[in-house]
């Protein structure tokens, strides 16, 4: 006798898969790049706590949630081919409730955006563009190696750590901060390019034209590394000029490990880069804080 049963569909999203769509582990960059730039803004947070907290929700769970939101969207069918298990292609965010979603929280975003007045609201717009340009056609940055990791780069570390540090001072960050800032995001697009890695058939079969597809596996991871490490050099020769010589120090050692690191990735590229992703990121936004604080003692 046939006792199988129809599958059954959603008609809503699954409470579970709705917080794995915006993807909480991914949120700790922006926000841990916002408190760098209220840091290295060199101005108290006393009386001014609101704008700290409502700062890095901005960046984490809203922005940053969003932003994932879209990106799972725009990329359910190459998800389809590498984790058909993610939230969209298994059917437990059904129908367009992905898409829904990102475009109400893109609307969440702006508003709290508003709250924080208008460097926190030119940011905001600013990140919302970059999220859904980095994924929606017909612009979809993400196709490109190069372009797209930059503008993730750039709006994970380089815009929120220019948005706390102009929130706090009410107006432009010093030039310091932004040069700081700006090395920092560039110095990102190679933890993109190592996090592309994940999704390297998919990528391929949809014509999505990541670093570890066009270049290989082990020259991306090169090139990655390389990226990675140019800005923080950069960063740690400007500290020690600008009198900061012990934190100097504190990104040299940081640069160390992260360099041991890479020599144990480069052994397999593929099967080391999630490896790298939790070993030499921690070790470059530990340098990220080591520098705020260096900008503040220049404040």
């Amino acid at each position: 006798m046939d006792v199988s049963q129809p599958l059954t569909v959603r008609r809503y999203p699954d409470p579970a898969a709705a917080l794995r769509l915006i993807k909480p582990i991914t949120w700790f960059p922006p926000m841990w790049a916002y408190v760098c730039g209220v840091i290295s803004s060199g101005v108290s947070p006393s009386g001014q706590w609101y704008l700290v907290l409502l700062g890095v929700l901005l960046a984490g769970p809203i922005v940053c949630g969003m932003s994932q939101a879209a990106n799972d969207w725009c990329d359910r069918h190459v998800d389809a081919i590498n984790e058909p298990d993610r939230p969209i292609p298994s059917g437990r965010i059904p129908g367009r409730w992905g898409l829904w979603i990102a475009l109400g929280m893109s609307v969440l975003s702006l508003f709290v955006g508003w709250q924080l007045g208008p460097w926190g609201f030119a940011a905001t717009v600013v990140g919302v563009l970059a999220a859904w340009a980095y994924s929606a056609e017909p612009v979809r940055m993400k196709r490109s190696g190069w372009w797209g990791p930059g503008l993730v780069g750039l709006s994970y570390e380089t815009l929120p750590w220019i948005t706390g540090a102009a929130v706090l001072s009410a107006g432009a960050p010093r030039a310091e901060v932004l040069l700081i800032a700006l090395l920092y995001g560039l110095g990102a697009h190679g933890i993109m390019t190592l996090n592309d890695f994940k999704a390297l058939e998919g990528d391929r079969q949809m014509g999505v034209n990541s670093l570890p597809v066009t270049l290989g596996p082990r020259k991306a991871a090169q090139v990655a590394c390389l990226v990675m490490a140019v800005p923080q050099i950069i960063v740690m020769v400007l500290l020690a000029l600008w009198g900061q010589v012990t934190h100097a120090a504190g990104i040299f050692t940081v640069l160390y490990l992260q360099f041991w690191a890479m020599t144990v990735m480069f052994k397999d590229p593929r099967a080391k880069a999630p490896w790298y992703n939790g070993t030499g990121v921690t070790l470059y936004v530990a340098g990220m804080m080591v520098a705020a604080f260096a900008l503040r003692g220049l404040g």
